[in-house]
């Protein structure tokens, strides 16, 4: 489990079934979260939670409680209220992958908070959250189950964190080992006549935008290379159209 993800809570405000509760335990055990804290609402030690949790019952038996919101949030530095509705104090809603950043970025204690099934936080408890998120979904029905929202934002944050998914930061090639690579392709290309001999640059600027798309770092550079390198000595007695080699 990873260390930034042991400061993040997920706060359920009010949750209505405890059902929800125990999938959103396995939810976040799936993706190496631990820390629940639950705002009133249902029962969470319910039989129905302890069945759907299935492996995360730990989660359950080690939830907090509080009796409200800013309880919650007491110790919390940085928490991010999720939403669904859009309007005057909905504003500048951050999207999951977003938040995950927001979350990661923070040194210090974090919280994404949920709210009731059926009608998500009030206004005024997102005013108590520093930063506000909404998961983008189809307007004729954008309501999603708790569980699985939570679930959206807790895959951002393991996604954020795993060494198996984070990719490490690529390092483009220079322009002085990328233009090389054009004069070997021109030249090689002219050869086998692929290029117009009046006009080269035509098909040359289409594939400059084509690599420089491809943000090619030192080693695909290489490989080009060779790839050029094996077509001229492969075609070392090829004749052209004209008949000449």
């Amino acid at each position: 489990m990873s260390k930034l993800l042991d400061r993040i809570a997920i706060i359920l405000v009010e949750p209505q079934s405890p059902g929800n509760i125990g999938m959103a335990c396995r939810a976040m055990k799936n993706m190496g979260l631990s820390r629940l804290r639950i705002v009133s609402g249902c029962e969470h030690l319910h039989p129905d939670s302890f069945r759907l949790a299935v492996s995360a019952k730990d989660l359950l038996e080690q939830a907090e409680t509080f009796s409200s919101l800013p309880g919650a949030l007491a110790d919390i530095n940085l928490s991010i209220a999720t939403t669904r509705r859009h309007g005057k104090y909905r504003q500048e809603l951050l999207t999951p992958p977003q938040a995950a950043a927001a979350l990661i970025e923070s040194s210090q204690k974090s919280a994404l908070v949920f709210g009731r099934e059926d009608h998500g936080l009030s206004t005024e408890e997102l005013s108590f959250c520093t930063l506000q998120a909404t998961i983008a979904s189809n307007d004729e029905y954008g309501s999603l189950n708790l569980a699985q929202a939570i679930l959206i934002f807790c895959y951002e944050l393991f996604g954020a964190t795993s060494p198996e998914l984070v990719k490490p930061k690529q390092i483009p090639a220079t322009s002085g080992e990328i233009e090389p690579v054009f004069a070997q392709m021109k030249k090689t290309l002219q050869r086998i006549g692929y290029l117009n001999p009046q006009n080269p640059e035509h098909v040359m600027r289409s594939l400059r935008r084509i690599l420089f798309r491809a943000n090619m770092d030192s080693r695909e550079v290489a490989i080009i290379r060779g790839i050029f390198s094996q077509i001229d000595w492969a075609t070392g007695d090829f004749k052209d159209r004209k008949g000449t080699t």
